[in-house]
């Protein structure tokens, strides 16, 4: 798949007498992102080394929206692969079913071209920590 980091304009989508409309796949990547982590039961993009490094820029106040992320973008057709983490104890396939969905309405609706593949892995379950538990109960009691 094309590296999402890519600078080079590769996609035409409207072409009139009038000039064209030219989208980078790093922005096709970035609507993928978006589209992925608005579905329930979605904990995080990417595998271990990504989000290691997606931590940092996170505490530094700069998130990577196409992390985990790859696109291949023809004239009129894009091909997707996500790596997600999902949320314990909700069901893979399901999740993985609603985050394809959400891709293929995003890029259809919003970028306007059609989907052939969104390739879907699942690197990891979250499973909350006791910690977790801790702070909300922490949380709670303070007022």
């Amino acid at each position: 798949m094309a590296n999402t980091t890519s600078t080079a304009p590769s996609v035409t989508v409207d072409s009139t007498s009038a000039g064209a409309t030219v989208i980078v796949d790093s922005v096709i990547a970035k609507v993928t992102g978006i589209a992925a982590r608005e579905v329930p039961g979605v904990f995080a993009l990417g595998g271990g080394a990504a989000r290691a490094l997606g931590a940092i820029r996170d505490a530094m106040n700069n998130t990577d929206l196409t992390q985990g992320i790859s696109v291949e973008v023809g004239e009129t057709q894009v091909a997707v692969e996500i790596t997600i983490v999902v949320e314990y104890p909700l069901p893979l396939q399901v999740v993985a079913n609603d985050v394809r969905a959400a891709i293929y309405r995003a890029i259809t609706d919003l970028v306007g071209m059609e989907v052939t593949e969104v390739k879907v892995t699942i690197t990891d379950v979250h499973i909350p920590s006791q910690d977790d538990v801790v702070e909300t109960v922490t949380e709670t009691r303070v007022r």
